[in-house]
C-alpha cells in the first residue's frame, strides 16, 4: 500500500512536472517565433539583408550633401537619411550608399536600392512610378547669371525672355522655369553640366532650387556669378520627398519615420542648420 502511494504520488508530481514543462514551451515558442519573423521581414524587405542601400546623385551637391560624401551624414539630406534609417532600426554601419541618375531614380521598374534622396518634387504623374515618404522641404527656385552678363541688373521676369536659359532635364525647375518665364528652355543632364554652360557663355542663365542657387555661386561654379533672385509663384506646393520603389514594403516605416522627425522639429532643426545659410537675404523678382 505505502508503495502505490509512492508511485501515484510520483506519477502526479511527473504529471506537474510535465504540464509545467509544456507550459513553458508553449509561451516562449510564439516570442522565438515573432523575433525570427521579425528579423526575416526585414531581411526581406531591403536589398540586401540587412542593410539599408540609399541612393543619392552622382554627384551630390552642398548645402545637401556636403563635399560629395553622404556617408559623413553632413548636410542636409545626408543628415535625413541616417535620421530615417535610424527611427526605422538601422545603425549609420548598416546604411550602404550608391549613386543613380535623377532621371532613372523616378522611371518605372525594378530597383537596386531600397530609398532614394536627391531633391525629388513630389508629383502626381511620378507617383503613378515611384512612392514617396512625406515631404522633409518646400523649396522656390531661382535664377543665376553672371554678373557680366546684360541680364545682370534684371529685376522681372519679363526682362528674362530674350535670355538663353537652362535647366536640368526632367527637374521641376525646368518645369517652373517653362511654365512663368518662357517655354523655350535649354535641358541639360545634370546641374554640373548646367552650371558650366553657364560659365563658359552657352546659356545666359540657369534655373535651380535657391539653396543650390547660392551654392553654385559661393563655389565657383559659376565664377563671378550672381544669384539673380527667385521666381515668384515657384515655391514647391506638394514639397520635397525620399522615392521608394513602386509598392515597396518599406514605405510604410519610412512614411512613419519622417512624420515622427517632423513632427518633433527635427527636420526644422537640420533645415536651419544646413540650409538657412544659403536661403536668407535672396531678393524674389517680380
Amino acid at each position: 500500500m505505502n508503495s502505490s502511494r509512492i508511485l501515484r504520488t510520483l506519477g502526479a508530481t511527473l504529471s506537474v512536472a510535465a504540464l509545467a514543462f509544456t507550459a513553458a514551451c508553449g509561451s516562449s515558442a510564439p516570442a522565438e517565433k515573432k523575433a525570427s519573423s521579425t528579423e526575416s521581414s526585414s531581411k526581406l524587405q531591403t536589398v540586401t539583408a540587412g542593410k539599408l542601400t540609399i541612393a543619392t546623385g552622382n554627384p551630390a551637391y552642398t548645402p545637401w550633401v556636403i563635399d560629395d560624401k553622404p556617408e559623413s551624414g553632413k548636410g542636409f539630406e545626408a543628415a535625413i537619411a541616417y535620421k530615417v534609417a535610424e527611427k526605422m532600426g538601422f545603425k549609420k554601419s548598416d546604411v550602404k550608399w550608391v549613386r543613380t541618375t535623377f532621371d532613372s531614380a523616378i522611371a518605372p521598374g525594378a530597383k537596386d536600392w531600397d530609398m532614394n534622396i536627391q531633391q525629388f518634387s513630389i508629383t502626381p504623374e511620378r507617383k503613378k512610378a515611384v512612392d514617396f515618404s512625406p515631404s522633409y522641404y518646400n523649396s522656390a527656385q531661382a535664377v543665376v547669371v553672371r554678373k557680366d552678363s546684360k541680364f545682370a541688373n534684371a529685376t522681372t521676369l519679363a526682362e528674362l525672355r530674350k535670355a538663353t536659359i537652362g535647366a536640368m532635364v526632367g527637374s521641376t525647375s525646368y518645369d517652373f522655369a517653362k511654365k512663368l518665364i518662357k517655354s523655350d528652355i535649354k535641358t541639360f543632364n545634370d546641374n554640373a553640366v548646367l552650371a558650366q554652360a553657364v560659365d563658359s557663355n552657352q546659356i545666359d542663365a540657369l534655373v535651380i532650387d535657391v539653396p543650390a542657387a547660392s551654392y553654385i555661386v559661393e563655389s565657383g561654379q559659376v565664377k563671378n556669378g550672381k544669384v539673380l533672385g527667385q521666381i515668384p509663384g515657384s515655391d514647391d506646393p506638394n514639397g520635397t520627398g525620399i522615392v521608394l520603389p513602386k509598392g515597396s514594403s518599406l514605405t510604410p516605416a519610412v512614411t512613419k519615420a519622417m512624420n515622427e522627425l517632423i513632427k518633433d522639429g527635427t527636420i526644422k532643426k537640420l533645415q536651419d542648420k544646413w540650409l538657412a545659410a544659403y536661403t536668407t537675404d535672396v531678393p524674389t523678382l517680380k
